[in-house]
């Protein structure tokens, strides 16, 4: 996880030092996304049918022979933007088939009880972001400062070590079905789409990142010029998001434990959404980091709100098909969300986009219903 840390951060430095184009810049942002919404659904109906351990490591090794052939690229003084969004395009691809069958292992191994798979899950989310968001994207461009092909080189090495953790994992063997591939993708869609409670949290999730998006979109230019935040301010403000949710998802078994999983997700937009607005309201970048550091701890819920009620609500079958669409619609409204915050941005200020974000998130946390008696 850190070593992906340090890849997000040391991609787009590369790019940057490749070419001034911004339209080619952002290719290289784009081919971060693309997987999910090209290969994410097959992936996860593929991963229902495979031996999972074997599709992790897989998965890590053809990552780390990617990034290798990389880094000899630029070693060797042939890096070009094309190999360079191609890597990131294979990687992103592994990725999907990692992460749908990483999440499918958990209830393998842990069960299905609501506190063990919160507190598992909770400290899952917390080391990927340590790893992802707090100490990855430093050490990625410190290590470029250094050479170019050092983070890269060195993500390489941290999937192979990946891969040897991930052999000592007890063997599982396949969930099983042969269904064609577009039919067992149906048959995840259908799951997802007649068991209420995961419908409720695919749609807020959904909600949840697009809103989260729109603020994000301009933060940096709303935290450098009305907040007047240093470049390495900035890095600060986003470690103490970060550290917010550490901490969150360390102690997220005790903190949600008369919550159902609609309400623990309901909650945490709620709060984030109250984060925002004091963001907007307060521009005092101490004011923020305060801020911050709940926005993080209410994403960290709401990572541990889906794939927590993910296994719980779903036969190991089609869990992989399940994980795998609630990533493609949070990534695409990912998206969405982004370029919508920018828009709002350009056409009004930089401060509309966190109120705009705020009053979705409010709504969001309305539609969630957690008032709702409904089982989880």
């Amino acid at each position: 996880m850190t070593g992906d840390g340090a890849f997000l951060a040391a991609a787009p430095l590369l790019a940057a030092s490749l070419t001034r184009d911004p339209l080619a810049v952002s290719t290289v942002t784009a081919a971060f996304y693309l997987p999910w919404l090209l290969v994410g659904l097959p992936a996860g109906a593929l991963v229902d049918r495979w031996p999972r351990r074997l599709v992790m490591i897989t998965a890590d090794l053809l990552r780390a022979g990617v990034l290798t052939a990389l880094a000899v690229l630029m070693a060797t003084g042939h890096a070009a933007l094309a190999p360079l969004v191609g890597a990131i395009l294979i990687v992103g691809i592994a990725q999907c088939f990692f992460d749908a069958s990483s999440q499918s292992v958990i209830p393998v191994l842990v069960g299905r009880d609501k506190e063990t798979l919160t507190r598992t899950n909770g400290r899952y989310w917390a080391i990927d972001t340590v790893g992802r968001s707090l100490a990855g994207p430093p050490i990625g461009s410190a290590a470029f400062a250094l050479s170019r092909m050092l983070p890269f080189a060195g993500d390489a090495a941290s999937f192979v070590m990946s891969a040897a953790c991930i052999s000592r994992l007890p063997a599982m063997p396949a969930p099983g079905g042969n269904l064609p591939l577009v039919a067992a993708v149906r048959a995840g869609l259908s799951h997802l789409r007649r068991t209420p409670e995961l419908r409720m949290l695919a749609t807020g999730m959904a909600l949840y990142n697009f809103a989260y998006n729109v603020s994000m979109a301009t933060f940096v230019l709303y935290a450098t010029s009305v907040l007047h935040v240093a470049d390495a301010g900035y890095g600060l403000l986003l470690a103490v998001a970060a550290v917010g949710g550490i901490l969150t998802g360390w102690r997220a078994a005790p903190l949600t434990r008369r919550l159902s999983y609609r309400r623990m997700m309901a909650i945490a937009c709620c709060l984030q959404g109250l984060a925002w607005a004091g963001i907007a309201a307060i521009p005092d970048a101490f004011a923020t980091g305060a801020f911050l550091a709940l926005i993080g701890a209410a994403s960290t819920l709401v990572s541990v709100a889906a794939s927590s009620a993910r296994p719980a609500l779903t036969p190991d079958n089609l869990l992989g098909r399940v994980t795998s669409a609630f990533r493609l619609f949070g990534v695409g409204a990912a998206g969405l969300g982004a370029l919508t915050g920018g828009l709002v941005a350009g056409e009004s200020t930089l401060r509309i986009p966190l109120w705009v974000a705020a009053a979705l998130l409010a709504v969001t946390g309305g539609f969630l219903r957690p008032w709702a008696r409904r089982p989880t």
